[in-house]
């Protein structure tokens, strides 16, 4: 007999909802503007499209933004420099940035000023890193894997390390293991930044393991926090893939044995775990799901920027 299990706790976290209630806030209280957004708002391709649909106008540079207009920056932060290039436009900019992230860009400014080169463990294509790294250009390094700490130079200067929010622990923990060796004086942070929605979705998923064959993790391909889930499954040792759209379901194939686990990204809306679920039971022969809590989470309820009300969060018109 088949079995479906849907995984507690999964998809949108504090940061990621603050900023898609922001968006829609910024878009209701001024209607028949032209609002710009830096980047995706969250990596999340349902969540953009239906922000688009609205009229939100997604970009890739403040230079693409007309002068004076209102701009966005999104959930993963953006450096000083970016920030004076919107002011020097005289661009209205409404600051979207994850509190988890934003704390991140204040480690790096306090060790910088205390006299430490900073090593950031991270993607460094991935926005976030680039926000981050780019607190102080020349003194932060970006340091993606065990192997690109290996190849660094033994040092005696002061040193400290901070992460990237949204990153496997394992690969964290093999970096850190590196750079203690590395960097005698390096200065570790008593918990990795990772932050607590990536933490217990990620626990999440190796509970999934237990009692399942194959995990499906929901989320867009830009998105890091799902693509690690992902990781995480398969280090498990079960199949796991990721799920963009309900057409990657249409050539999946499971027997009357399979135990199937589903869970979601923190930036994959909720509306789209349901579709999901729903094709599963109509159409692949599922039976209703049943619900997995391998952690109690209690939310941060993050207030939405300076001079937003905290109305209409947008979630009826995501997809």
């Amino acid at each position: 007999m088949r079995r479906l299990t849907v995984a507690l706790p999964h998809g949108f976290c504090s940061g990621v909802s603050r900023a898609v209630r922001t968006a829609y806030a910024v878009l209701s209280r001024y209607p028949g503007e032209t609002i710009y957004c830096l980047h995706e708002i969250v990596h999340n391709g349902e969540v953009v499209a239906a922000l688009s649909r609205r009229g939100m106008v997604f970009v890739q540079r403040v230079a693409d933004v007309p002068d004076g207009s209102r701009i966005l920056f999104s959930a993963h932060g953006v450096s000083p420099l970016v920030r004076q290039e919107a002011q020097s436009r005289r661009l209205c900019v409404i600051d979207a940035t994850c509190p988890f992230v934003a704390r991140v860009h204040a480690e790096v400014r306090r060790h910088v000023a205390e006299g430490r080169y900073v090593f950031c463990i991270g993607h460094r294509n991935h926005d976030e890193v680039a926000g981050v790294a780019g607190e102080a250009p020349g003194h932060v390094t970006v340091v993606e894997n065990a192997e690109e700490a290996s190849a660094l130079a033994t040092s005696d200067h002061p040193a400290a390390v901070v992460t990237q929010t949204t990153l496997g622990l394992d690969t964290v923990n093999r970096v850190l293991d590196v750079l203690r060796v590395k960097f005698p004086s390096l200065l570790v942070p008593p918990s990795t930044e990772v932050c607590y929605a990536t933490r217990n979705r990620q626990t999440a998923v190796r509970a999934l393991a237990e009692r399942c064959t194959h995990v499906l993790v929901l989320g867009s391909k830009t998105s890091s926090n799902s693509l690690r889930l992902v990781e995480t499954a398969a280090s498990a040792g079960i199949r796991a893939d990721l799920v963009s759209s309900l057409a990657d379901l249409v050539p999946m194939q499971w027997n009357d044995g399979s135990a199937l686990g589903v869970t979601s990204g923190a930036s994959t809306p909720e509306t789209f775990l349901d579709e999901v679920l729903d094709v599963l039971q109509r159409e692949k022969g599922f039976p209703p799901p049943e619900s997995l809590e391998a952690v109690s989470e209690h939310e941060c309820a993050f207030k939405l920027p300076c001079g937003l009300e905290d109305g209409k969060s947008g979630e009826e018109d995501t997809p």
